[in-house]
């Protein structure tokens, strides 16, 4: 059963959820703070904002059956002739969107997101170790957010190993993709409403990679290239073009281009589905999608969820994307 409270931040709690009526919790797995909406009708009982002291800055709390989903802080309310009071809150994320200036050598992106963290006095929960110290780390001006998925974009492209950052209902965590396999099967006969697919070579797609490094002692820049020729043949040059820090080594640079070239090298397959409300899944998440049908059977990784509640009834929209090798299948 669904549960929200309000917490006003002066000792006082309320439960509302009677009083809210639709609701919708989205998170995206890259970028955005995870968002809650929902709407509350004032009745002549409420005139006075005393009897629904809702503010901006208070907590707001979901759970379901529960399980915690959401904890976060009000940001946007609205109110129209008709007494309905939209209510709009966001996650700890919200407060990473500020910027500052960041400059660190041999620095892991799990010291960056505890660096973050610390700055913005935000509540941590399990933090992953990503193992990879990235040689050189610079950020100017940038927001707290957009460094951390940097840092971990640079972990991805050394290591081959992606780990999902997000904030579990209170506490940010990061944890290795390999770890967020939901226990539940999407399916024909299993949660399953409805779904559509593409296949596209039209973004993030390449199967040429060119590296550049300046170097000092010349004056010049060395150019490293790694590409796939039957993939070339088949969708035309696609290059994918990055300048590389000059104090990497050619072994390093060798590295990446590898790892370059097998993540990008592929079409981007998208997968979206609408299925029956499961609260364990979010954007993160790996899910097994298995539709006969289509002779389909096997992981995505959870791009964007929303869940959708009204009254009794739970639906999810998710927006999927392949990943290979980096979860075991089944």
């Amino acid at each position: 059963m669904l549960k929200i409270e309000l917490d006003l931040r002066d000792g006082r709690l309320w439960d509302i959820t009677g009083m809210a009526t639709e609701l919708t919790w989205k998170t995206s797995r890259i970028g955005k703070a995870g968002t809650l909406e929902f709407s509350m009708i004032r009745g002549p009982s409420l005139a006075a904002q005393s009897q629904l002291p809702i503010a901006p800055g208070n907590v707001v709390r979901v759970s379901d059956d529960g399980v915690r989903l959401f904890y976060g802080y009000v940001f946007t309310l609205e109110e129209d002739e008709d007494r309905v009071v939209r209510v709009k809150a966001q996650d700890q994320l919200r407060y990473l969107l500020e910027t500052d200036t960041y400059v660190r050598t041999n620095v892991t992106a799990t010291q960056v997101v505890r660096d973050q963290a610390l700055a913005i006095q935000a509540r941590l929960g399990p933090i992953a170790d990503t193992g990879h110290p990235i040689p050189k780390f610079s950020q100017d001006g940038q927001k707290r957010l957009d460094m951390i998925f940097k840092a971990l974009d640079d972990t991805l492209l050394a290591k081959g190993r992606l780990f999902v950052f997000y904030d579990d209902a209170g506490l940010l965590t990061l944890r290795d993709v390999a770890d967020m396999k939901a226990k539940v099967v999407i399916g024909e006969n299993s949660l399953l409403t409805g779904y559509s697919s593409s296949r596209s070579i039209d973004s993030e797609t390449y199967n040429r990679i060119k590296l550049v490094r300046d170097n000092k002692k010349s004056g010049g820049r060395d150019v490293y290239i790694e590409q796939d020729s039957a993939a070339i043949a088949r969708w035309g040059q696609l290059q994918y073009y990055q300048k590389v820090d000059e104090g990497l080594n050619e072994e390093r640079i060798k590295e990446m281009l590898k790892q370059l070239l097998q993540l990008k090298n592929r079409e981007q397959r998208k997968f979206s589905l609408e299925a029956l409300g499961h609260p364990t899944i979010r954007a993160g998440s790996v899910v097994q999608v298995s539709i006969p049908r289509l002779e389909l059977n096997r992981n995505f990784l959870v791009e964007e969820c929303t869940h959708n509640y009204a009254g009794r009834s739970h639906t999810m929209q998710l927006e999927l994307y392949v990943i290979d090798g980096m979860v075991k299948e089944g």
